[in-house]
């Protein structure tokens, strides 16, 4: 008697277990951070099962994103990882904020992500309209500066992180004046180290727990 009141048991705790995991079929979703003051976090949960991830706190922005599955009752966000060859773009003109030209004799590239910070380890190649090249690779403030003959004029440029394929970009008549430009790469994961690998989240009735003994705080993210 007392074997087949522990399987019952047993079955009715499955049953409510699979159903609250079952119930989850509306994950998806914008959700913000509750729990605690002064930072902001936001997580949003796509469709397609990648996410979007974002935390604010005084003037220390983090972000991260990839892919999201469920296991069980969690859901799991795994980061994707900085790209190996990350495409670049030129900034725009409303992102340039350096005023002033380079110095005579110098050319300045500039590679980092609006809004976030620069990229050091960039390797750049600078190429005159006479066809004169120098390679310089951007230090810890974004920037890969080289002595160029003012008599020459700058033409174009190329970008690579490591060994890849050099992306090229022809240089801006302003810019070109100048002789600075500026390059956005299109992974923002390249301006900041990925805040984490795998991070798992407990699926809740109001939402999702961060899963950290670490942590004294109940820190939950809401779904708006």
């Amino acid at each position: 008697m007392k074997k087949i009141i522990t399987a019952l048991l047993l079955a009715c705790l499955s049953t409510a277990a699979f159903a609250e995991v079952k119930n989850t079929k509306n994950l998806p979703g914008h959700y913000y951070l509750q729990g605690i003051r002064e930072v902001g976090s936001e997580l949003l949960l796509g469709k397609d099962g990648k996410f979007q991830w974002m935390t604010s706190y005084g003037g220390f922005d983090q972000f991260a994103h990839g892919s999201w599955h469920q296991e069980k009752d969690k859901v799991i966000l795994v980061s994707s990882p900085q790209a190996e060859n990350p495409a670049f773009r030129l900034f725009s003109d409303e992102e340039m904020r350096v005023n002033k030209p380079a110095e005579a004799g110098t050319w300045v590239a500039i590679t980092g992500v609006p809004g976030l910070g620069p990229i050091p380890g960039i390797e750049v190649r600078f190429e005159s309209k006479s066809g004169k090249i120098s390679d310089a690779i951007t230090d810890k403030n974004g920037d890969a500066i080289i002595e160029m003959p003012e008599s020459e004029e700058w033409a174009r440029a190329a970008l690579r992180k490591g060994k890849s394929a050099w992306q090229w970009f022809d240089i801006p008549a302003e810019r070109r004046q100048e002789r600075l430009a500026a390059f956005a790469s299109l992974d923002r994961n390249q301006a900041r180290p990925v805040p984490f690998e795998k991070l798992p989240l407990q699926i809740e009735e109001d939402g999702l727990r961060i899963v950290d003994d670490s942590v004294p705080a109940r820190l939950i993210y809401v779904k708006q």
